[in-house]
């Protein structure tokens, strides 16, 4: 790879790997062109990520929730959603995405909320589904860049636990601490 970022690589070399969802009615229907996930896609490889699959599916619960089933099966790595996390009457992406993953990471989502005043609009849901870590973003390509930048440095970590906590955690070089405190450690 003749241009290796930092966020883009796992600790073996190998790629972290993204899929992006548009979440949109009008992109499904050809009134709206889906800028938002050709900018997370630019925005991605630009990051040293490989994008692995880029898709869309309508506005709705199920449409979403089948949508990252089928994006999160056999796969390791990030799932990003555009749209659907606002106040619209069609906006579901955070209750699609809630009704599919298995845990969610709200610190996660906290800080994608705090990045610019319109952050705190958002509905956004950040959680683990099998072995991928979906984000939900806004639909605008401006708040989807801005909101992902406020956690790509931990999603790499993030997602390397997800398959056998095979990431070291930052506080490995640090004294084995004994849990029983037999051993006069740290409790």
């Amino acid at each position: 790879m003749a241009h290796e970022h930092a966020h883009g690589s796992n600790n073996d070399g190998a790629p972290l790997l993204v899929k992006i969802l548009t979440v949109s009615d009008g992109v499904i229907h050809g009134t709206r062109e889906d800028k938002s996930g050709a900018i997370l896609d630019d925005h991605m490889t630009a990051a040293g990520w490989t994008v692995a699959e880029r898709t869309a599916v309508e506005d709705g619960t199920e449409s979403v929730a089948m949508a990252l089933r089928s994006l999160a099966s056999g796969f390791h790595g990030l799932i990003i959603t555009t749209g659907g996390t606002g106040f619209g009457p069609r906006d579901l992406t955070p209750e699609g995405t809630r009704s599919v993953i298995d845990r969610e990471a709200p610190g996660m989502a906290e800080a994608m909320r705090l990045v610019s005043p319109l952050g705190r609009l958002s509905r956004a849901v950040v959680g683990t589904l099998d072995t991928a870590l979906v984000v939900n973003t806004p639909g605008s390509s401006k708040g989807c860049v801005e909101t992902i930048d406020a956690v790509i440095e931990v999603l790499p970590h993030a997602i390397r636990l997800m398959v056998d906590n095979a990431d070291p955690h930052p506080s490995a070089d640090a004294p084995h601490v004994d849990p029983t405190n037999e051993g006069g450690g740290h409790p």
